[in-house]
């Protein structure tokens, strides 16, 4: 996945890349004072750390929870040590907010034919939706034009076979949870009251995997519009051994399906570094990150605590050092440090902070977002939103480019497909940069990308690649330390627009 100048974004990445040096010849002073700061970003710190938060200790710090509270604690500590000053709310380095988490009350009832089927532990509902219905079940194979050709689906519940694998570049894992909305939605414009899919033997393993999260249910901020919960056709996910029962003739299906809300606290950590400039410190260079993860789950080979060091303990710990690098040399505007709560839960925390700032949102001139940087290639990198249409400071990526390519940088070769709107991860979409660049805020996002152990019990601190971490950690501040010490903020993208 390290594809670097190998396309028109390449391209532009690589135009930016030579142009940039001109605008740095002007900071010639500031950046010899960032080879010295640079000096206080230590490989052992990160890697120790790295392996205190991504302990089992705080089993996966999930959001809401008080694993990840603990976890917070624990780095307010660090931070506090660092020398930087509280930013949060009332003098202090914590923002709170509540996280409303909306699922399937445990009094909904689920009947297909005589099989009682108990919810979240016999099968699963996909979406919370309150509901009471009773139908005839028609069983339409793999739902082919074909099959639905044979028989009225309308005022019925729809039972589909899942099958088939992605021919789109999608992994399967999408690919599946695609059809619970995709072939579900068509299902229901033609008039289904409720669909239910059966796993086959590859999604089977998908089921045992990720069942869990959808008995979870849905969380979001209080009063956000995913919170509000309306009677829609149910879909639901069977395992692969209900298929001989679901496939029987002349069978009802049934079901009361009641919706229970509640809020829990959840936290994001400011803390700052003044400027040294009379009017620059009255600015803000955010470092961005979350402390987050998926908590206790179900088990892989025996492992049942998700504890996400790369995701995002590295980014937990790479803040930290560039802490150290700014208060041995603080830079002209002010540094801002924020580890945003409930990432995993659909960026939550930074949903938050973007439009409650703990300082005014106007004066915070770019956004430099860590996730997961510990992984793959050691000379391999991204930089997202550095490409059409996500690239909405042109100036930013420059400066980014060169810290890269010049004295001191890494000089990563930059995979450009992860960045493309086409990439079928949707991987810009899925981080704490983007409530930020939908506010026009100029905001990048460094990462090593996706890995075969992501979002399971194998993202461990021993797996971490420590030498590149440290190296991305570098970058990310020289990247910083160089927007701190310019005399005008990155400009933004004229007509700047996202496709989503």
């Amino acid at each position: 996945m390290t594809h670097l100048f190998r396309t028109a974004a390449g391209g532009l990445l690589a135009g930016l890349a030579l142009a940039a040096p001109l605008a740095a010849t002007a900071q010639k002073k500031p950046a010899a004072k960032a080879a010295n700061a640079e000096s206080a970003i230590h490989e052992a710190d990160i890697k120790r750390d790295l392996y205190a938060l991504a302990g089992d200790h705080y089993r996966g710090r999930e959001g809401g929870t008080l694993d990840e509270l603990k976890a917070s604690v624990w780095l307010v500590d660090q931070i506090r040590a660092t020398g930087m000053l509280p930013a949060g709310d009332d003098g202090t380095y914590f923002q709170w907010f509540n996280l409303q988490r909306t699922r399937l009350g445990k009094s909904s009832t689920l009947r297909i034919g005589t099989h009682e089927v108990k919810l979240n532990e016999d099968g699963v509902v996909v979406a919370p939706t309150n509901a009471s219905i009773t139908a005839p079940l028609v069983y339409v194979g793999t739902g082919s034009a074909a099959e639905l050709a044979k028989v009225d689906i309308k005022g019925k519940a729809v039972a589909v076979q899942i099958a088939g694998a992605p021919t789109d570049g999608i992994s399967y894992r999408r690919y599946v949870f695609g059809k619970f909305s995709g072939q579900a939605g068509e299902l229901v414009k033609a008039g289904a009251v409720a669909v239910v899919f059966v796993s086959d033997a590859p999604s089977q393993a998908l089921y045992d995997h990720w069942s869990h999260i959808y008995e979870r249910g849905r969380y979001s901020l209080p009063g956000a519009a995913s919170t509000k919960v309306v009677a829609t056709p149910p879909v639901v996910w069977l395992p692969a051994s209900a298929a001989s029962w679901v496939q029987q003739a002349g069978q009802q299906f049934s079901t009361e399906l009641k919706v229970e809300s509640f809020q829990y606290p959840s936290v994001n950590l400011v803390a700052k570094m003044p400027g040294t400039d009379a009017q620059l410190k009255k600015e803000y260079v955010l470092f961005s990150t979350h402390q987050d993860h998926d908590g206790v789950r179900a088990p892989i080979a025996g492992d049942s605590i998700y504890n996400g060091a790369d995701d995002n303990a590295t980014g937990c710990a790479a803040l930290l050092a560039i802490m150290r690098a700014f208060k041995q040399q603080p830079g002209r505007r002010s540094a801002l440090f924020v580890y945003q709560g409930s990432e995993e839960r659909g960026l939550i925390g930074s949903t938050y902070f973007s439009a409650h700032p703990t300082v005014p949102q106007s004066s915070i001139v770019a956004v430099l977002n860590a996730e997961m940087m510990g992984r793959n290639a050691p000379d391999s990198a991204a930089l997202l939103g550095s490409t059409p249409p996500h690239l909405n400071s042109s100036d930013l990526v420059k400066t980014a480019l060169a810290a890269n390519q010049g004295p001191g940088g890494p000089k990563f070769k930059l995979d450009t497909e992860w960045d493309k709107p086409t990439h079928p991860e949707g991987w810009y979409f899925r981080s704490d940069h983007l409530p930020y660049a939908r506010l026009g805020i100029p905001a990048i996002m460094y990462t090593s990308l996706l890995h075969v152990d992501y979002h399971t019990p194998r993202d461990e601190a021993s797996r971490i690649d420590y030498a590149k971490l440290t190296r991305m950690t570098q970058w990310m501040y020289l990247t910083g330390w160089a927007v701190a010490n310019r005399t005008a903020p990155p400009a933004r993208e004229p007509g700047f627009k996202l496709e989503r």
